[in-house]
């Protein structure tokens, strides 16, 4: 593929993807981000400066612009990651989730079947749109029940995982209505570098080294699957570049934790790293009160996709998150440029409640 299009190339899985794609391929790679509140520049690190790398300002809900973007630069592909994704913000806020997730989705697919439309035979044939989507989708499972399957009936619990169950029923239907070449990614937790500090993992470093208390939902028991952002992008990629359309593929880790074990490996590495004056990090953790329809435990049978694309995950949960945890303490200046008066104002609102009696 000669040129691809990626939208939320600035934010935290989109920014990987267009740094391993600038890094490891010879792609020219086109990403569209409107820079909203967690998005930062900085996180495309060399690939901003790349002769190969363009930049364009855009919302996805403006249709004209897309318009503009895709017969200008002519893409091979289109990786969609552009979406609004903290379930908090979710409950909180949902029409703006609507309005990114739901109505940008429709918006972008009516612009790449107009181009997708237009193409000759040859590279119509080859054009590929990639919508990454989540395993919330798919509601909650019990601590006993297998992982879910490709297929397997949607039950979104939250305003978020709603506008993600419907941007992928709308993908589905371009592609089987009008033909278009979609294939969707159902992606576990990630984590890595350069996530925005409203999520678990960078929210519980940050506060740690700035001994503030580390508010865990409940009591803490809920199960995630926790994949490395680089393998994730990998995933992306090997999805472009061989995935068949009309397909969904899942990408697990199979690495689940509980929130309070990764919360207390957070703390046993920081104390290693960084330990601290007059006792341990987990002493902060606090236990707050859970959040409206917080799911359980999530987890994804993945044996098609690690079956018929070959792909595997590269890193452990434990390699992984001593990188993660090491570039938070190395990147000071990327978390100064995030963590503005709004990020301290919205942390400070969300978790004021009292302790939870769990």
């Amino acid at each position: 593929m000669q040129t691809i299009i990626v939208t939320g190339g600035v934010g935290f899985i989109g920014s990987a993807l267009v740094r391993q794609l600038i890094a490891e391929t010879d792609a020219t790679v086109v990403t569209v981000d409107a820079l909203t509140y967690a998005a930062n520049l900085d996180s495309l690190g060399d690939a901003r400066q790349s002769p190969r790398h363009v930049f364009e300002q855009v919302d996805i809900c403006d249709g004209r612009a897309l318009k503009r973007i895709l017969d200008e630069h002519r893409p091979d592909a289109v990786a969609h990651l552009a979406a609004e994704t903290h379930v908090d913000r979710s409950i909180d806020s949902p029409d703006a989730f609507v309005r990114t997730n739901v109505d940008g989705t429709t918006s972008l697919l009516q612009a790449a079947r107009a181009y997708w439309a237009a193409l000759d035979a040859e590279r119509k044939a080859a054009f590929r749109f990639l919508h990454v989507s989540t395993d919330e989708v798919y509601g909650d499972l019990g601590a006993d029940d297998p992982p879910i399957v490709e297929g397997a009936c949607y039950a979104p619990s939250s305003p978020y995982s709603a506008s993600k169950a419907a941007a992928d029923h709308l993908v589905r239907a371009w592609q089987r209505t009008y033909g278009l070449p979609a294939l969707i990614a159902v992606c576990c937790n990630n984590y890595g570098p350069c996530q925005y500090p409203e999520k678990l993992i960078p929210l519980m470093v940050l506060n740690a080294l700035d001994e503030k208390p580390l508010p865990l939902y409940g009591s803490g028991m809920n199960v995630r699957d926790w994949l490395y952002v680089e393998d994730q992008a990998r995933a992306l990629r090997t999805m472009l570049e061989a995935g068949e359309p009309g397909k969904t593929y899942h990408v697990a880790a199979h690495e689940p934790r509980t929130n309070i074990d990764v919360v207390r490996a957070i703390c046993a590495l920081l104390d290693e790293m960084v330990p601290r004056a007059g006792g341990r990090y987990a002493e902060l953790v606090r236990f707050v009160r859970d959040r409206p329809g917080h799911d359980r435990r999530y987890a994804l049978d993945d044996s098609r996709f690690r079956a018929e694309l070959g792909w595997r995950p590269e890193e452990r949960f434990e390699t992984g998150l001593a990188k993660t945890v090491r570039w938070y303490l190395e990147h000071a200046d990327w978390v100064a440029g995030v963590r503005n008066a709004e990020y301290r104002r919205w942390i400070e609102r969300q978790y004021r409640d009292p302790e939870s009696p769990e």
